[in-house]
């Protein structure tokens, strides 16, 4: 139950691909510091129950339909928060699809298009309708959900790495843009993460990418999403108050690391 001191008390978040894995992790961990968190998720079904979960538990939380590939929905998504709310304090450009396991030229335009949209695409747009609020209300923090894989390569996934590492140079620019303007943009890279996506690609690739996963990352195993939360709770506290335009690697020593070539047979 969200209590009076929490680190985000009075604060209004808007959290996309929310309503499971790192999102609903964040917006979890954001609702029980006292923030009244906005839901927004292609899964209605889950997304509601995420909502009414957080509800049940003495915190605020709405849920709205969004699916981040589709500009209306981004904007209607910020404006029901702000409408309800009174503002916007946090926005977290969470929603990602994971495309991979192939080689450049083995991948179809279609393919790169759907994962332009919803990975880098959509943090534009979430931008674009959430910084006027912030600008007229001269404070704010946007959260752009990078990755490990913007830092480093790993066969087979040039696209996500792309749209990462622009979502990295998208983060730097904004918070020399808008840093006048008393409005943070930082960006967060986990390392591989025990999500509802990357289960997906485990059943499409098989286990071996799993355990190849595992012996990646130094500290000897995947991450937990509520570990990506906790990076997402301070950056939009006040205690993060001089903290922007950073990257903030979340990946058990990932990226630290040699690289390593997974056995992908």
């Amino acid at each position: 139950m969200a209590g009076n001191s929490g680190r985000l008390e009075g604060k209004v978040a808007v959290i996309t691909g929310a309503a499971d894995g790192i999102g609903h992790a964040i917006a979890r961990a954001m609702a029980t510091e006292g923030a009244h968190v906005f839901v927004g998720d292609i899964d209605d079904a889950k997304g509601e129950a995420a909502a009414a979960a957080l509800r049940a538990e003495g915190s605020k939380a709405n849920f709205r339909h969004c699916d981040v590939s589709v500009e209306a929905d981004i904007a209607g998504l910020i404006a029901d928060a702000v409408a309800r709310g009174g503002k916007l304090d946090v926005l977290v450009n969470n929603a990602a699809i994971a495309i991979g396991g192939m080689p450049v030229h083995e991948m179809t335009d279609e393919q790169w298009h759907r994962l332009i949209a919803v990975n880098l695409t959509s943090v534009f747009r979430g931008c674009k309708y959430a910084l006027p609020h912030m600008i007229r209300q001269k404070s704010g923090s946007i959260i752009n959900m990078a990755s490990a894989q913007g830092h480093i390569g790993l066969d087979g996934w040039t696209a996500y790495a792309g749209a990462k590492g622009a979502v990295m140079a998208m983060t730097r620019q904004m918070a020399v843009e808008f840093g006048p303007v008393n409005i943070r943009v930082n960006s967060i890279s986990p390392g591989t993460i025990n999500t509802p996506m990357n289960e997906k690609v485990i059943a499409e690739l098989g286990d071996h990418v799993a355990r190849a996963w595992v012996k990646m990352h130094p500290i000897g195993r995947i991450g937990k999403p509520e570990e990506v939360a906790e990076a997402a709770v301070y950056l939009a506290s006040d205690a993060a108050g001089f903290t922007t335009g950073i990257d903030l690697r979340v990946d058990g020593g990932l990226t630290a690391a040699p690289r390593f070539v997974p056995d992908l047979v």
